[in-house]
């Protein structure tokens, strides 16, 4: 079975993924070039999911509150 790449993977996915690679790398029962490629796909699942984090923090962001402190709707953030 391929890895799904890692571009394409939803931040539950990815945190998923990098749970496993971290248990593996703790356990240290793994050969040094399989170690260096686990820390690689680790590194790139890392910086997936603090994209995907950022993307939720600006959406969120961009809701508008009415006075009663509802939400009003939203607007648009720069580059989404």
């Amino acid at each position: 079975m391929a890895e799904t790449p890692v571009s394409k993977m939803s931040f539950e996915q990815a945190m998923a993924e990098l749970e496993t690679v971290l248990g593996q790398l703790e356990r240290g029962d793994v050969a040094l070039d399989e170690s260096i490629t686990l820390y690689e796909r680790g590194a790139a699942l890392k910086k997936r999911c603090e994209e995907k984090l950022k993307e939720a923090e600006e959406k969120v962001a961009a809701i508008t509150l009415d006075p009663d402190g509802k939400p009003s709707g939203t607007t648009p953030v720069e580059g989404l």
